[in-house]
């Protein structure tokens, strides 16, 4: 009889403390670090802002983030900084496993992150709005950026799809280690949204390195560059557009629609991304 009781007794205890874990679980958040920019954006766009009280040392948007402390970035995390900044949610890449570890020895709670495809952007602001006690907030938002991007898509519609090379990154003044986007992941999803069609879409990975052999093999009709200057002023458009004249028999240069696109935001997958589409629509269909 007492065994049974002690025993009831332990159930209950435990039943109480898993109870009362859950709902402690889903208190959310009033001090949020975040490690990652896209995220961070997010976090604002859903109305989470006034909870984030550091960020990345790469963090430049919203301009609220540039006023608050930085703890380090993907690579070199400051641990100590940011337990000593006692936060009850940390926002962390998944590459990041030491730093996650280290959460998790001191209780702190953590949301993973990685980068996935254009839809992913709408998923991860949905999750972080249950997290962070904005779900509505979120949703409104999810389904706005949706609104925008059937919007794009209804309006390219029926219209050729251009074969398009995506590059978002080379060695200035040159051809070479040119990365492009390929066949998954938001830029690939963008691109194809924007009523193109990726010229490296059989290629299984999020980015390739591509060579100008493989650029003279592939035919793209169109290349799409992403700069991150906000503006070019005629020189330095001059300067970046040269290079490609070297692959003259090369449909998009033959025909000068190599393209180049401004903006800090392009290679951002959070809400910015409808901007950059945007873009990418105009260009493959003027």
């Amino acid at each position: 009889m007492r065994r049974t009781l002690a025993a009831a007794f332990v159930y209950f205890v435990c039943f109480v403390a898993g109870v009362w874990a859950g709902v402690f679980a889903q208190t959310p958040p009033k001090r949020i670090i975040s490690l990652v920019p896209n995220v961070t954006e997010m976090l604002f766009a859903i109305g989470a802002g006034p909870q984030v009280v550091a960020v990345s040392s790469y963090d430049v948007e919203p301009p609220e983030v540039r006023s608050l402390p930085t703890v380090g970035a993907l690579v070199d995390p400051d641990t100590e900084r940011i337990i000593a900044l006692r936060p009850d949610l940390v926002i962390t890449y998944g590459s990041q496993v030491d730093l996650q570890t280290q959460l998790k020895a001191v209780s702190i709670p953590f949301f993973d992150y990685r980068h996935a495809g254009l839809e992913h952007i709408m998923v991860t602001m949905r999750a972080l709005g249950a997290r962070t006690g904005h779900a509505d907030q979120a949703e409104r938002a999810a389904r706005a950026m949706q609104a925008s991007i059937d919007g794009i898509k209804a309006r390219v519609a029926g219209k050729p799809r251009p074969k398009t090379l995506l590059v978002f990154g080379r060695e200035p003044g040159s051809l070479r280690n040119i990365y492009a986007s390929a066949g998954r992941g938001f830029l690939h999803d963008m691109l194809e949204v924007a009523g193109g069609e990726d010229v490296l879409k059989d290629i299984d990975k999020e980015s390739a390195q591509v060579s100008t052999e493989l650029i003279l093999a592939r035919r793209p009709d169109v290349i799409l560059e992403l700069n991150a200057a906000n503006r070019l002023n005629d020189a330095d458009l001059k300067a970046v557009l040269d290079p490609w004249s070297a692959l003259g028999s090369v449909p998009a240069v033959k025909n000068k629609r190599v393209i180049i696109l401004n903006g800090p935001g392009l290679t951002v997958p959070g809400p910015r991304v409808i901007d950059g589409i945007d873009k990418m629509a105009r260009a493959l269909h003027p």
